[in-house]
């Protein structure tokens, strides 16, 4: 068989992937735009693809095509409509990055809690060389311990998450946007309990019709103007207008975001002028991105490929 990567470079070049080599020939491009797809899929029986859009117009030269891998969960750039009326199988990958995001979730939390920016940059300046005392505390921090943690989506990361921030003495309750029924272990609340409550809010949901701009001004004004926010969902979760005005006007303490409506950051975002690490990280959606879980998710796609075809 022919399995053709479209855009391996979502994956990293520091993966092995010679376990492919096993099933076939392999064909690896970096990026394809959409204009490049339909030439380049012409003969594949295997397309392995993050972002790309798998309609007609992309694919419709393929003819060998029978199974899309999907380097992630989501799979809203795919037709399946269309994939169903040619008989192309589909499989996208779940729970492949669960520790991943936690741990992420945490490193946000900790950068703007212990407002670490500030302290590595005191020492690295020399401030701290020869000075007058042995501690520095300018910039305040607080335990978690004690403090109580709302989660919006307690689902497999969620819950992880959950977990962890009990482990350190939180609080924890959760707020379902789907209004799924209770679950075992935590208190679920309603939104307006969950915003006035917390004092870390973390967002581990779905975008869908129940979540997206759930985090709008109204929202972000119900919270403790001591809280920190993250965002470890999908961008369009957040209205960024309403966030960066709740950050300006101390609504809320902070916030860290690993998922933004537009990627990669478009230069009109409003949170591009928000250049105070104290009050706002952003990182590059990199949360699931730990060599881990791009490896398990690259082992999880060739397990689906040999058993598709029953090898």
């Amino acid at each position: 068989m022919k399995i053709v990567f479209l855009d391996a470079k979502t994956i990293g070049d520091d993966i092995d992937l010679s376990a492919y080599d096993a099933l076939g020939e392999v064909v690896k491009y970096g990026f394809s735009t959409s204009e490049e797809v339909p030439d380049r899929v012409k003969d594949a029986d295997v397309l392995v693809i993050n972002k790309i859009e798998i309609n007609e117009q992309t694919i419709g030269t393929a003819k060998n095509l029978k199974l899309v891998c999907v380097t992630a969960t989501g799979t809203n750039n795919l037709d399946k409509e269309y994939l169903e009326k040619r008989g192309i199988a589909w499989r996208n990958v779940a729970g492949y990055s669960t520790e991943s995001v936690t741990q992420h979730t945490f490193a946000l939390l900790f950068y703007l809690l212990e407002k670490m920016r500030y302290y590595d940059e005191y020492v690295k300046t020399e401030k701290y060389v020869n000075d007058t005392i042995f501690t520095h505390f300018a910039e305040h921090f607080n335990e978690i311990s004690g403090k109580t943690w709302g989660i919006i989506g307690l689902g497999t990361i969620g819950r992880r998450v959950a977990d962890i921030a009990k482990a350190f003495g939180a609080y924890v309750i959760y707020y379902s946007a789907s209004g799924r029924s209770a679950q075992e272990g935590y208190e679920q609340v309603d939104f307006d309990t969950l915003l006035s409550k917390s004092d870390i809010v973390s967002v581990h949901a779905p975008l869908n019709e129940y979540t997206k701009d759930l985090m709008n001004k109204e929202a972000f004004a119900k919270m403790k103007k001591t809280a920190i926010f993250l965002n470890l969902g999908r961008g369009p979760i957040v209205v960024e207008q309403d966030l960066c005005e709740a950050l300006e006007n101390g609504e809320i303490a902070a916030a860290g975001l690993d998922v933004l409506c537009e990627e990669p950051m478009s230069e009109t975002n409003p949170l591009v002028k928000i250049k105070d690490s104290r009050k706002l990280i952003i990182t590059p959606h990199i949360a699931w991105a730990s060599v881990e879980a791009r490896t398990r998710l690259m082992q999880i796609i060739v397990g689906q490929i040999k058993e598709f075809f029953a090898l």
